[in-house]
């Protein structure tokens, strides 16, 4: 289920605060990723509804 286009644009990182992009290509584990440079958090999408919590959030690799 994708995010609605006015919500991804008022989300932001809660660790650094940079845009987010929707990475819900994958049904199985979509996920919003920072835009940030030097953070790439990676956050779940829970039955449609992101999870910033930092300590959810994936690094990246």
């Amino acid at each position: 289920m994708p995010l609605e286009a006015g919500l991804l644009e008022i989300l932001a990182c809660p660790a650094c605060h940079a845009p987010l992009r929707d990475e819900s290509a994958s049904e199985e584990s979509p996920e919003l990723v920072c835009e940030g440079d030097g953070c790439g958090l990676a956050y779940p999408v829970r039955d449609g509804i992101p999870v910033l919590l930092v300590d959810e959030a994936r690094r990246p690799a």
